[in-house]
């Protein structure tokens, strides 16, 4: 009909890997941004805290206790997210090669 050729099937394979390699990078990107976001939140709660808090020696305490707490909490659920994105691409990118052999 036409000059155009079907795509082989490397070239088929070809673009699937780049088509996922696309979707990681997207991933990846919106993984960066939700971090981004929780640190944000965070903050906002523990300011929220501290303005919330009376002032005084114990309640420094208590503030730094919290604002640690906070970003640990904020730093432990980025990275649960971060492995569970990444235990997706590594699936993935699994199929995709089994899929090409």
């Amino acid at each position: 009909m036409g000059s155009e050729q079907e795509p082989t099937s490397a070239e088929g394979r070809r673009s699937a890997v780049e088509r996922a390699a696309e979707l990681s990078e997207d991933v990846v990107q919106a993984l960066d941004d939700d971090a981004r976001a929780a640190i944000k939140a965070v903050e906002q709660f523990l300011v929220t805290v501290e303005e919330a808090l009376p002032q005084g020696d114990g309640m420094r305490r208590a503030e730094k206790q919290i604002t640690e707490a906070g970003l640990k909490m904020a730093h432990q659920l980025v990275h649960a997210q971060a492995e569970f994105l990444r235990k997706v691409i590594d699936s993935a990118s699994e199929s995709l090669s089994t899929s090409g052999d």
